[in-house]
């Protein structure tokens, strides 16, 4: 049971050190409770409790809010802007009625592209339950991450696509593993058996009655035009990626048991890694490779999974095995078309829209990875429809939604070890449509931003200017590979999140996020500004130095324009929100208010006070 009054069970984090919104409204511990509970396997049946706190419900609005998703209405027409307008203890008060009287609103359906040419299914609940299932999330996630398997990387904390294909590229190169059993599950999120998801929680430590019956019934919401399912999460809930990591994480413990953590009956374990304080399994290994049983690893990212294996033949009876449990223990069909196995010597694996093969080099096999042509002619096309939108409007938007493309496939594909010969080909593939496309609207001679020059410097290859602004190069990509995951890192521990606050880099999602959108009614130079100052100042606020984040940064004037100032680059500095309310701010109550909030040393004041001076308000003094 969590003990919310005990608050002498985990030591609070320090404040100025935070890096989730969960700090500000007291929930952290919570959090770092129910994990630590959970590791230890403990039962858990008070969670609704938890769900509804006033704090979980303010933390999961906050969550909310920054998603673009949210802006999304459902059924009922509703976004996250109606409840937006509603007081907070009304807002507060209607949540948790919900959840004493839940009755799921019907789930809007929509059809996106898929990169094969088919339609995924989509479904959108309702911003009501939207924010219920963020409430859930809140709570059950750290539950989870305590039970769910160190080498699972989709829709999970901390992780990424980029650190399952550094997994896999080590099994490749490092263990030699170069038979890899692909399957494929069959409509995986439109056939989960709820039964046996209820069963899973459950088992997990998940013992809220309550809970596990408001889930059943989010589960069987009605959908648009089809009605109620018996079975699947639909593809678009907030609450489903979590769920289906519940239902395959039992796959990833089976298949684990038969090697990686196989428990042997003797002790081969020697060495232990000082810093992460886990046994080295070298000697273990060693033993068992004497043995019948079969080396096998797995790679997960949501439900597209590769088994790595030592053999052909090992992999063929792994193929059958792993078959044979999914239909015996979650009910769930493989798709015999598109699972096999691969020899990755002489054939090559699509995993995470990359190709990757074993190439012979100097006597031993290295993987080998590049775009897979679906992928490449997906941006190809892309490309030349943003390249158009140029063409047709000329503004700065259209630019920078351009702009904000090119350095995301950049980011994702420059972990894959031929991605500059990939990005080449693309370039010289499209050289002749932008020329022509662009003739008499883009300039050649301009002066590139920061940003742009930070970015892109390096690259020779042709530029063109739109509205004074420089487009990125496609071929400019910087290849970079992909780290391991660190198993030490973590929200919901101390250590964990110190290391996260020790790693924290200028986020590049962010640069996307500002190219994408520009402020409206701004001048080009004041957008252009912003993005080279989040640049300039590394990511970080420009007065606490913590880490700036989508929405919780505003581009501020220290000179405001009444008194003369303008867009320039020197007049202008990017900061958290509630530090652009302290300059602003003058009333003496709400100065405290916001002081209470925050914790500032001496430099950090004497920052505020000297932009406070600049928009002529009075020095705050301590």
């Amino acid at each position: 049971m969590v003990d919310l009054n005990n608050k002498n069970e985990l030591t609070k984090p320090n404040k100025k050190n935070t890096l989730r919104n969960s700090e500000y409204y007291q929930m952290q511990d919570t959090f770092d409770l129910l994990y630590q509970q959970s590791k230890d396997g403990k039962s858990l049946s008070n969670l609704m409790d938890l769900i509804m706190s006033k704090e979980n419900i303010l933390l999961a609005f906050r969550n909310i809010k920054g998603n673009k998703g949210s802006r999304t209405a459902g059924v009922n027409k509703h976004n996250i802007a109606i409840l937006a307008q509603t007081k907070p203890d009304e807002y507060v008060r209607y949540m948790q009625n919900r959840f004493n009287n839940y009755i799921p609103h019907e789930i809007r359906r929509v059809e996106i592209p898929k990169p094969n040419g088919k339609m995924r299914p989509l479904g959108i609940p309702s911003i009501e339950d939207r924010i219920m299932q963020q409430c859930i999330k809140q709570i059950l996630e750290p539950i989870c991450e305590a039970e769910f398997h160190e080498h699972s990387y989709g829709f999970r904390p901390n992780r990424s696509a980029h650190h399952a294909i550094a997994r896999t590229y080590r099994l490749i190169n490092l263990n030699k593993l170069h038979y890899v059993v692909n399957m494929d599950i069959k409509g995986f999120f439109d056939n989960v058996n709820h039964g046996k998801l209820m069963k899973q929680m459950w088992s997990m430590g998940i013992r809220d009655k309550s809970l596990l019956k408001i889930i059943s019934k989010m589960l069987k919401a009605p959908i648009q035009d089809i009605g109620i399912q018996d079975k699947g999460t639909p593809q678009g809930g907030i609450l489903s990626p979590l769920l289906s990591n519940i239902v395959l994480n039992e796959l990833d413990w089976w298949v684990s048991s038969q090697w990686a953590t196989f428990k042997t009956d003797r002790e081969y374990y020697k060495f232990t890694d000082p810093k992460t304080g886990r046994v080295r399994a070298d000697s273990r290994y060693r033993a068992m490779k004497t043995t019948d049983l079969k080396e096998m690893f797995m790679v997960r990212y949501a439900d597209d999974f590769q088994i790595f294996c030592r053999n052909y033949k090992d992999a063929h009876i792994i193929y059958t095995a792993v078959e044979q449990w999914l239909k015996e223990r979650l009910g769930l069909d493989i798709s015999t078309e598109k699972s096999k196995v691969i020899n990755l010597k002489s054939n090559s694996m699509e995993f995470l829209g990359l190709s990757i093969k074993a190439h012979l080099k100097s006597g031993k096999y290295v993987c080998q990875s590049r775009i897979c042509r679906e992928a490449k002619e997906k941006i190809k096309q892309e490309v030349k429809s943003r390249i158009k939108s140029i063409k047709a409007k000329q503004t700065l938007e259209s630019v920078y939604n351009y702009n904000a493309y090119i350095l995301g496939i950049h980011e994702y594909y420059k972990v894959a070890t031929f991605s500059y010969v990939d990005f080449n080909d693309i370039g010289y593939q499209l050289r002749k449509y932008i020329h022509n496309q662009l003739k008499g609207i883009a300039s050649h001679k301009g002066e590139p931003n920061k940003t742009f020059i930070k970015l892109y410097g390096h690259s020779d290859e042709k530029r063109y200017f739109v509205n004074k602004t420089a487009l990125y190069p496609i071929r400019g990509i910087k290849m970079k590979p992909p780290m391991n995951f660190s198993q030490t890192i973590c929200d919901y521990t101390l250590n964990g999140r110190e290391e996260i606050h020790q790693n924290l880099k200028m986020d590049t999602k962010i640069i996307k996020y500002l190219l994408e959108n520009p402020v409206k009614g701004e001048t080009i130079e004041y957008n252009d500004n912003r993005i080279s100052l989040y640049v300039g100042q590394n990511g970080k606020c420009g007065i606490t130095g913590e880490k700036l984040e989508i929405m919780n940064m505003h581009c501020h004037h220290k000179q405001p324009r009444k008194l003369g100032g303008g867009d320039k680059y020197q007049n202008l500095i990017l900061l958290k929100n509630d530090m652009h309310k302290l300059i602003h701010a003058t009333k003496e109550e709400t100065i405290k208010l916001l002081l209470d909030e925050v914790t500032l040393d001496i430099k950090q004041m004497a920052k505020l006070n000297r932009l406070r001076k600049k928009v002529e308000n009075d020095l705050i003094l301590i």
